[in-house]
């Protein structure tokens, strides 16, 4: 709740996010809140805050009107959350998965993006620009474990490619053993084939030697 003293909250709203906004992830609550601070006013920003998966907009009984347009604010988020596109620190933790699989499986095309957003840093003149995704996607790779069966798959992949290698390696070993063999052999053979003269029995024999 934000801070305030207890004798001025009178105006309370709440509202709890359904699982199908959040996928059981505090990161998407926490997302769903950014948004919602985001529409309202610089004044009503710290006027709702968020307790597990519950949304709390307090103000004292004076703020009636902006109170009520705060409501209407936040209201209108909550109901359009469901729809609102997951960002990468949301998919990795409803998915439970790290930056580094993110980024290979969005390389690769199993992870589908729906697009980019380009934000501000708070307090900087620096912009990122990073993927976003479809939350009925998500919901879907959450409900059938894709990220196991990712995972499964590539570490059968990471083995295939290390048999490949070594069955590689062994292959030029050997190829490289038969071309030493060959060559040795050659050189061998020259020597033993050096060429021998003929008819020197006949020479001597002429006394020719002698």
């Amino acid at each position: 709740m934000p801070k305030r003293e207890k004798n001025e909250v009178e105006l309370i709203k709440t509202w709890t996010l359904p699982t199908t906004v959040t996928m059981g992830s505090s990161v998407r609550a926490k997302g769903v809140l950014q948004e919602i601070q985001a529409r309202l006013p610089a004044t009503s920003k710290k006027s709702i805050s968020l307790e597990g998966v519950d949304l709390i907009l307090a103000m004292a009984a004076s703020e009636k009107t902006t109170f009520n347009a705060a409501v209407a604010i936040a209201s209108k988020a909550v109901t359009e959350a469901v729809a609102m596109p997951v960002i990468p620190r949301e998919i990795e933790d409803i998915l439970t998965m790290k930056t580094s699989e993110r980024h290979r499986w969005l390389a690769d095309g199993r992870l589908t993006s729906a697009g980019t957003r380009t934000v501000r840093l708070n307090g900087r003149a620096r912009q990122i620009t990073f993927h976003i995704f479809d939350p009925k996607m998500v919901e879907d790779l959450l409900d059938r474990g894709a990220v196991e069966e990712w995972r499964v798959e590539d570490a059968e992949a990471k083995a295939e490619k290390r048999q490949r290698a070594a069955y590689q390696a062994k292959l030029t070993r050997s190829l490289k053993k038969e071309a030493e063999k060959r060559s040795k052999k050659a050189i061998d053979g020259s020597k033993d084939e050096a060429p021998k003269l003929g008819g020197w029995e006949e020479f001597d024999v002429d006394g020719l030697l002698r």
